[in-house]
């Protein structure tokens, strides 16, 4: 995302408006599963739509946009993936993009947007029904999170100092992709990844697929009313802060500070903002998509961060930048 001001005619401004209709096509299509059926061997339209139970006129529609975006190819009336949809869109491949239907799920809360600046909270959590489960939401969360933090974790952990970092405490660490890292990065680290009790199975999951899971433990948890576990060398929260309150996070830094032994770290990693909010503009967007997911969520600035260390006792030590925006705040205990 561009940070400099751009220029805009209405001609550009109708082409960026109308990017929604392609991202839907796509986001439809992965939903019903379309690439996974056609992996198999082409297809008709009609023959999707019967193994879907879907439409046959809207499926033939579906599938054509699909072509015209270039995600299938159409030959003889069958229809048969891309390679990069084959490779990418496909479950059960090695780069299966799983967190795609995070984004559908996104989608619901952003067409709210409108309603949640009215009524300063997310309308759509207000709004919500029956018809999504939960689980659903939260695996598909988890996934996509995981997804994103594969390639960035070891180059995340990579540039904080682990000297004398033995026990590390993941606070809301979801799939475990960085406990993963960190336990990797050397042999002598311990992880232990602490989260939601709905969220911990998944966790387990994950964790199950890597040989070093057997350093990694978890513990079951609300940081908003239980205590975190204590005894560690560094506490960290990645993409934490932003779903919370001031208040929550000021709360939340003391009950980090308190799981630390002396002198231990402290590393929020998260979009921190400038003082007018507007860059990194990938924070300034994702204010809003706490906005309307979120009851109180926001991004923060580094004042704010440093107001919160110097209540629980964390002196500040470092900024690092990291990656699409995103800051590390590192500060030490007293």
């Amino acid at each position: 995302m561009k940070n400099e001001t751009a220029r805009h005619t209405p001609e550009s401004i109708n082409a960026f408006v109308r990017n929604f209709q392609k991202i839907r096509i796509l986001l439809t299509a992965f939903e019903l599963d379309i690439f996974t059926i056609l992996d198999k061997s082409p297809a008709t339209s009609r023959e999707v739509s019967e193994q879907l139970k879907t439409d046959a006129r809207a499926t033939d529609r579906l599938m054509n946009a699909l072509c015209a975006l270039g995600f299938l190819v159409k030959k003889e009336g069958q229809f048969a993936n891309t390679e990069d949809a084959a490779s990418f869109l496909v479950k059960g491949k090695p780069a299966y993009m799983g967190g795609l239907m995070h984004m559908n799920n996104l989608w619901d809360t952003w067409t709210t947007l409108t309603e949640s600046v009215r009524y300063g909270t997310s309308a759509y959590r207000q709004e919500a029904s029956s018809e999504r489960p939960d689980t659903d939401w939260l695996e598909s969360f988890i996934g996509a999170m995981h997804y994103r933090g594969i390639g960035q974790a070891p180059e995340v952990i990579s540039n904080l100092d682990l000297n004398g970092v033995e026990k590390v405490l993941d606070v809301g660490g979801g799939s475990g992709v960085f406990a993963i890292s960190f336990v990797h990065a050397a042999d002598d680290i311990t992880a232990t990844v602490f989260d939601l009790p709905d969220v911990i199975p998944i966790t387990q999951k994950f964790l199950n697929r890597d040989n070093a899971a057997a350093r990694i433990n978890t513990v079951s948890g609300d940081y908003h009313t239980d205590e975190l576990p204590k005894g560690y060398d560094m506490v960290f929260l990645s993409a934490i802060i932003h779903s919370n309150s001031y208040d929550e996070n000021a709360l939340l830094v003391q009950k980090c500070a308190s799981s630390l032994n002396e002198g231990g770290q402290l590393v929020i990693q998260d979009f921190v903002m400038n003082e007018d909010r507007t860059t990194p503009p990938e924070g300034a967007v994702f204010a809003l998509n706490m906005l309307v997911g979120t009851d109180k969520g926001d991004t923060y600035t580094e004042k704010e961060i440093r107001e919160w260390f110097e209540k629980a006792g964390i002196r500040f030590f470092k900024r690092i930048e990291a990656f699409s925006g995103n800051s590390m705040i590192v500060g030490k205990k007293l």
